[in-house]
């Protein structure tokens, strides 16, 4: 493959991918006009607006595994176009959608259509690149996936103020043709060329209510505060399938996803760390958004500034790092990295409740300097937590990719990005429910005149939040106070999460013996080589699972 051909290929693998990861963070910045200007005879606007962005991630997150194993099964090349033609051509059906329903059934097949292209994004790269090539190019994926982050909120707030909100969806259209043209001209065909027999459909619907139950299990549970039982039939459903799977692959005779790819050491210690390290980092960006809003009383813009320091360290780094770790393999960098993280977060659990607000902006009262609560309680946290951040990323990325064989690439990915969007979500779902506990608990405390077990008053006082109508300045002060100490707890949580991945790392990541090139293993038995934004209340907005 020329040099010409390998720029062509990254191209078409970051803007395939980059799109997915956008129409998270521009879409999402669309939901209030959404809400004004489409009619809906069926459901409510607030639940319409939630509809629209989780029926995207929840078909995307379920069918993530089956799109893999379809990249490799039937050649990564025509998959990826084929995601690209369908993605695009959902996009264009979402931007002119007459009414909430359809828009809610064109995001189903928009989501279904993308994951098509973030396993094949990667499958690519690991079948056209060797060695630190291939590093370099999973730190340039990873970076320009962050750069993808940085652009999502300021984009979509111009498309969307100086447009309309159809031009969030409708701006995929050009750089879904330019990847499709980088695709069809330049991008080498591969497929699992060992794969005979029938394709396993049965492995695949089965996989897909796994992912698809726990995923909209742990969303509608933490949205109606575990108050409604359709979450707890999801999450049940999704159990005995998640447990059903690997029962169905031993039998199998020609498995979706074959079990030999976890007797790779790599490959299963990745996947360990992937859950725990996004894990916490769905913790740490889900609270920090709601805290520096509802508690700190920081505006919109400025909370998207908040966790920049992080992202465009990614931008900027990544791919020395991901040359690094195949040049030198990726256990130092996987275990360190994490623990960076974890020290960067424990600055944020000293937070004073009265830390100075920063609200951002030209209008008067509004600032562009930030103030010294900003400068002192969160951006050196931010600061450390974006070097382990950058340290981190493209390693593990190189570490997942290159523990398999090629042939088992576009599956192995899709694994990866499954437990890094299941998982998080699932901890989320638990961890919010400690939080709440906490919070509830230290309000009771401070104010002990208020009826904290009362439905109006949690109505009205969430965690994290401001109350939604007046109350007496002692008991704000209390609600200040108690948000804190549950936001603290919260980042405890985080730190120790990141603490276990980096331990997980370094007791269980293997070093290559020799080079990518030289030790490519061709059976997952032998030892392997070395393969987000806090305003996001999902990973989604921040940095993008491997």
């Amino acid at each position: 493959m020329t040099q010409t051909q390998k720029r062509w290929t990254l191209t078409a693998v970051i803007l395939g991918s980059g799109i997915v990861f956008l129409d998270t963070t521009v879409v999402n910045l669309a939901l209030p006009r959404i809400g004004q200007e489409l009619e809906s005879n069926r459901i409510g606007v607030l639940e319409g607006q939630s509809y629209v962005y989780n029926a995207y991630l929840l078909t995307l997150s379920a069918l993530l595994i089956l799109a893999g194993a379809l990249n490799d099964y039937f050649g990564r090349r025509r998959m990826f176009a084929l995601g690209l033609i369908g993605f695009g051509f959902t996009s264009l059906l979402c931007g002119v959608a007459p009414n909430l329903e359809l828009l809610i059934l064109f995001r189903i097949l928009q989501g279904a259509t993308g994951a098509l292209l973030v396993p094949g994004s990667l499958s690519i790269i690991t079948a056209s690149f060797e060695g630190e090539e291939q590093g370099r190019a999973f730190g340039i994926w990873a970076g320009a996936s962050a750069a993808t982050t940085i652009l999502g909120p300021p984009l979509g707030g111009f498309l969307v103020n100086s447009i309309s909100w159809r031009a969030a969806f409708l701006i995929n259209l050009p750089l879904v043709a330019v990847a499709y043209y980088a695709t069809i001209r330049h991008v080498a065909e591969s497929r699992d060329e060992e794969a005979t027999g029938r394709f396993d459909w049965a492995g695949a619907a089965v996989i897909a209510l796994a992912v698809g139950g726990l995923s909209f299990g742990a969303i509608r549970g933490q949205q109606q505060q575990w108050q409604d039982a359709t979450a707890f039939v999801a999450l049940a459903v999704g159990a005995v399938a998640a447990v059903a799977f690997p029962i169905l692959m031993a039998r199998s005779s020609h498995p979706l996803v074959p079990l030999e790819l976890f007797k790779s050491k790599n490959f299963s210690v990745t996947n360990v760390s992937t859950l725990l390290i996004y894990g916490a980092l769905y913790v740490n960006l889900y609270f920090t958004g709601i805290f520096v809003i509802g508690t700190l009383g920081y505006n919109e813009q400025a909370a998207g500034i908040v966790g920049l320091p992080a992202t465009l360290l990614l931008a900027l780094f990544s791919t020395r790092f991901g040359k690094l770790a195949a040049r030198y393999g990726p256990r130092l960098f996987m275990t360190v990295g994490p623990a960076i993280m974890a020290l960067g977060i424990l600055w944020l659990v000293r937070i004073p409740a009265d830390s100075e607000p920063w609200k951002f902006g030209f209008e008067a009262g509004e600032r562009l300097l930030p103030p010294a609560g900003y400068l002192i309680d969160l951006f050196p946290a931010f600061l450390v937590f974006g070097v382990g951040l950058v340290i981190m990323v493209a390693p593990l990325t190189t570490a997942l990719m290159t523990s398999v064989p090629k042939h088992n690439s576009g599956v192995a990915s899709a694994i990866n990005n499954a437990i890094s969007r299941v998982g998080p979500q699932l901890a989320g779902a638990v961890i919010f429910v400690a939080i709440a506990a906490s919070f509830y608990g230290s309000l009771a405390k401070q104010a002990p005149n208020l009826n904290t077990s009362s439905q109006d008053v949690r109505n009205n006082i969430s965690p994290l939040n401001r109350p939604l109508e007046p109350v007496r300045p002692p008991v704000l002060r209390a609600v200040r106070e108690s948000s804190t100490d549950s936001f603290r707890l919260a980042m405890l949580i985080s730190s120790a999460l990141l603490l276990a991945g980096a331990v997980v790392n370094g007791i269980g990541i293997q070093n290559p013996r020799q080079t990518a090139t030289e030790d490519r293993p061709e059976a997952a038995s032998t030892v392997p080589s070395p393969s987000p934004a806090p305003t996001g209340a999902h990973t989604d907005q921040g940095v993008p699972p491997p």
